[in-house]
């Protein structure tokens, strides 16, 4: 593993990720350092679709929709990191805890991720992640959760 730092734009990111519109929930992943740490950027638009009915006239990003930028977020890291793309990579989650909201993330706001590989190695199948999310410098959400890395046989 190096200690180079990477990222990832949206192009790579759709090469690691199988998420599509409206399910890719990560805009670009900076400062990848191996499969130990990432940075997740998700810029929160108006024209998302959950905002029809979450909720009407206040629109709020659901929860569950900031834990899965941070798990998205977390599945780049390992797919950077592990010279993953077009490897038909699907993850998998196993369990969500210690998952707090501490603020509302509504359009407008550049959503933040920060993520930790907690335990995880390469070739390893189940990883555990911890991550922070933040609206300018404001906690949005935290959690830690597990996940099952698959790469699908060819």
């Amino acid at each position: 593993m190096t200690t180079e730092t990477q990222s990832a734009d949206i192009q790579l990111i759709q090469r690691i990720l199988p998420h599509r519109y409206p399910f890719l929930l990560v805009d670009k992943v900076l400062d990848i350092r191996g499969y130990e740490s990432a940075r997740g950027i998700k810029n929160v638009t108006m024209n998302e679709p959950h905002f029809q009915g979450h909720f009407p006239g206040v629109p709020i990003m659901p929860g569950v929709t900031i834990v899965e930028a941070m798990a998205q977020t977390a599945g780049v890291m390992i797919g950077t990191a592990l010279d993953l793309a077009d490897k038909e990579l699907l993850i998998y989650f196993m369990s969500i805890d210690k998952c707090k909201f501490r603020r509302k993330v509504v359009p407008g706001d550049v959503l933040e991720m920060e993520l930790k590989t907690l335990r995880g190695k390469p070739g390893g199948k189940v990883w555990k992640f911890g991550g922070l999310a933040t609206v300018e410098g404001e906690v949005a959400a935290e959690a830690e959760f597990s996940a099952l890395v698959d790469l699908q046989k060819a």
